[in-house]
């Protein structure tokens, strides 16, 4: 596989369009880090780290969905820097995705966190997709 983040951002967005509550996804430092801001930011509603499977574990992502329209939270994944073509972005031109509705997952130099918090730390990195 030459794209892991490509892959983790369309079994996500499989798993919405099926309509499945739980995803599983193969694990990896960086794909966790993704998972942890979007928990954060209340785009999935639950994860868990399992181990066991293998080398490098799974990661567990209970999907969150609206209960009375069932509509779910994630209404599109789109990956931005791609193995053939990286986008780097500094401190001022960070994208602002839906005018500030959804988010930009941001790779940085303190680590994985949202263009939010890049421009509030003026740090800028490779932005790796959006998310709204």
């Amino acid at each position: 596989m030459t794209d892991p983040i490509a892959d983790y951002l369309t079994r996500l967005r499989n798993a919405i369009k099926a309509s499945h509550r739980i995803v599983d996804i193969p694990a990896s430092n960086l794909k966790k880090e993704i998972t942890k801001v979007l928990f954060d930011k209340g785009y999935i509603q639950q994860f868990k780290f399992e181990d066991d499977n293998g080398p490098q574990g799974t990661i567990k992502i209970a999907l969150k969905y609206n209960p009375s329209t069932k509509a779910p939270a994630i209404v599109a994944l789109q990956r931005i820097s791609k193995p053939g073509l990286r986008k780097y972005s500094g401190a001022n031109e960070l994208p602002r995705v839906l005018n500030g509705l959804g988010i930009a997952v941001v790779s940085t130099s303190k680590g994985i966190m949202t263009d939010k918090e890049a421009r509030a730390q003026h740090i800028g990195g490779e932005v790796l997709c959006h998310v709204y």
